[in-house]
């Protein structure tokens, strides 16, 4: 059966495949109406009658939210607590603007009911679900013409009750509905009900895509990426749309840990580059997991990567501010009108930038396969560089440096301030986009090497194609670690967890034989507002003084530690990766390797570029920078003083130098 990964994207939706013969990509415009009719499109080009599993990485969810174009919501929550999403934590981000204000829930605060009963925090009810006071309140949510419904009641994660009859009665009246407790049986309110509230948010929308997308491809051979860097079924997805927030960029980042693994390289720094934005993450031997974030300012408590993103993009437009000053971003041209060079864009762009410089070669963009118009860029970048009183390739050069600053910054959020030296780490670089910019990028961070895989273009695709199965569950116990019976306690409800597991898991059908399971602790000191995250094993106490002295700097022996949740991580191991190696090592380029030369500008000077094909490139060929490395995907530049050299699976290993 065809394996096939797909990426939907801002300018292209990328696929990667997987038959007998060997690996083969495609790439083909975005459609932002409809974004499924891309994927059904490079479908049909790839598969055309032929059995094949797909996975996929939607973006409908992420796209509904920065949009606000989701459902309309309405939440069920406890009499007295309707302003709960309105409150949130009363968090400033800007302490000294006059003019703040917070984002505006997903659900408008007259959509929001309260009901009259209680679960106390030991999981008793101490008020009983006043049934009437729910009738009424479906009743006028059938007035309103809501699509969805967010339910998060107190303490729900310890006893359930009253959302499950909430549930019945949701069901039965035809709404579409979700239930706190099923989707994050954890404490926070203010998190858990703005993460309910989105989920029920998106939910409509992503059913709809799915279902469209699952009459086309069937729906036991169609996945959905997650933000946690597994796989889940399309039904999942479906009723689950929150975890798939991130889904994207976390393909790419599991395809390059499983690659630099395969290199004996653990301690990398991601490069993201696409058409619309840049995500960045730092990966020291295991995949950073955050188990609370934010996207666009509302809280998220579901596992997540920890991916940072800005805005700055092949497609990033560049423009003059009111001051003359030179910025790129955060707005992007997208598929439609896209790049000046593309042929109906307007506005340049940091890939018109580049195809200026001479960085992208017209003839080669996409393997020959898309027409490409670099004569319109002239006039457009003209014009814009007489109002910055410069050259048009200074102009073009300025909104590379500018967007290499942008990706400088991102890169030392996850790094530098967070206690990394970036010189003790591999920059890995992938994208449509990143491999123009990843040697600069390195040489302003000072880190050594540069990897750049085989169609870097793809490569988040490829991740979701090797991505395992994965579902993570948790539960809230507030334990101290010095409670009598604490460890048979926890033992008790982790047993619960894989219980739950092994039922959804075995369901969807994977044999329980490949199911592994991984249980980690939220830990802290009591007195402390914020966990941290450690393995479920014999001496966990130990180790949580051991990570808490590594990230703050001190421990306490004379304070009491406290267990507030048990999380349980259960993965289908889908075995070992089969990439093909050369055994034999040359310094001899292939014939038709070099493809000629051209001028392109580095540092505000032509320099004659060597042209190379990278798929006629052999494990041992060597390349002094300046060269242009040409494929179907990407284009990766390598600079002046920079040294490039072709690893066993041909990876592009650049020594940026400089």
């Amino acid at each position: 059966m065809l394996e096939i990964g797909v990426d939907t994207g801002g300018t292209f939706t990328d696929f990667i495949y997987r038959k007998e013969s060997g690996w083969g990509v495609l790439k083909v415009l975005s459609t932002s109406g409809d974004p499924g009719q891309a994927v059904l499109k490079g479908i049909d080009l790839i598969a055309p009658g032929k059995d094949f599993r797909i996975v996929h990485g939607s973006t409908v969810a992420t796209n509904a939210l920065l949009e606000r174009k989701g459902a309309k919501t309405a939440l069920i929550t406890n009499k007295g607590f309707e302003d709960i999403l309105e409150i949130g934590r009363q968090n400033r981000l800007k302490l000294y603007s006059l003019t703040y204000k917070n984002e505006p829930p997903v659900i408008r605060g007259d959509y929001c009911f309260g009901i009259p009963g209680r679960i106390t925090a030991q999981g008793e009810e101490d008020e009983p679900l006043n049934l009437e006071a729910c009738e009424a309140v479906i009743q006028r949510m059938l007035e309103l013409e809501v699509d969805s419904v967010a339910v998060s009641l107190l303490f729900s994660f310890l006893n359930p009750k009253h959302e499950i009859i909430m549930g019945q009665m949701l069901s039965n009246a035809g709404f579409s509905y979700s239930l706190s407790h099923e989707i994050i049986a954890e404490f926070r309110e203010y998190e858990r009900t703005s993460t309910i509230a989105i989920n029920s948010y998106v939910k409509p929308l992503m059913e709809k895509y799915i279902n469209s997308l699952s009459k086309a491809t069937g729906e036991n051979n169609f996945s959905i990426m997650q933000s946690n860097g597994g796989q889940i079924s399309s039904s999942t997805a479906g009723k689950e749309p929150v975890r798939t927030i991130l889904s994207g960029p976390a393909g790419g980042v599991v395809g390059a840990q499983m690659l630099g693994r395969i290199c004996g390289i653990e301690r990398i720094i991601t490069l993201d580059m696409g058409g619309t934005s840049t995500d960045v993450c730092l990966i020291d031997r295991s995949l950073p997991v955050n188990y609370e974030g934010e996207i666009s300012g509302y809280p998220l408590k579901v596992p997540m990567i920890h991916i940072h993103t800005v805005g700055a993009g092949g497609g990033s437009i560049a423009s003059l501010d009111t001051g003359g000053a030179l910025k790129v971003g955060p707005e992007s041209a997208g598929a439609n009108p896209g790049p000046i060079c593309y042929g109906n864009g307007k506005e340049i762009t940091v890939t018109d930038a580049n195809m200026n410089l001479g960085r992208l070669r017209p003839e080669h963009f996409l393997g020959g396969n898309m027409k490409i118009f670099p004569q319109r860029i002239k006039p457009f970048l003209e014009e814009m560089a007489r109002y910055a009183g410069l050259g048009a390739d200074q102009l073009a050069e300025g909104i590379c440096t500018v967007t290499n600053s942008a990706m400088e910054r991102a890169v030392r959020v996850i790094s530098v301030e967070r206690g990394y030296d970036t010189r003790d780490f591999t920059l890995f670089s992938f994208g449509g986009a990143g491999g123009m910019h990843a040697v600069f990028l390195a040489r302003l961070l000072q880190i050594p090497k540069v990897l750049i895989p085989r169609d870097p273009g793809t490569l988040s695709a490829f991740g979701m194609l090797m991505a395992n199965v994965l579902r993570d569950y948790s539960l809230t116990v507030k334990l101290k670690v010095s409670d009598p019976g604490v460890h048979k306690r926890l033992l008790e409800e982790l047993m619960n967890l894989k219980q739950k597991g092994l039922e959804d898991l075995v369901e969807e059908g994977y044999p329980e034989e490949r199911i592994i399971f991984e249980s980690f602790l939220d830990m802290r000191y009591r007195g402390q507002s914020y966990e941290i995250t450690v393995p479920f094993k014999e001496k966990y106490e130990e180790e949580f003084r051991k990570k808490h002295l590594d990230l703050y700097g001190y421990e306490n022996r004379d304070r009491d530690v406290e267990i507030i949740t048990l999380r349980l991580r259960a993965r289908v191991f889908r075995g070992e990766i089969d990439i093909p190696e050369e055994e034999v090592k040359t310094n001899k380029l292939s014939p038709g390797a070099f493809l000629g030369q051209a001028d392109v500008v580095f540092s505000s000077k032509k320099w004659s570029t060597n042209l190379f094909d990278r798929s006629r490139l052999r494990y041992g060929n060597s390349i002094e920078g300046p060269a242009i490395i040409l494929e179907y995907s990407s284009t990766t530049v390598v600079p002046p003083q920079a040294l490039l050299k072709v690893d066993s699976i041909g990876n592009l290993i650049i020594h940026s130098g400089g």
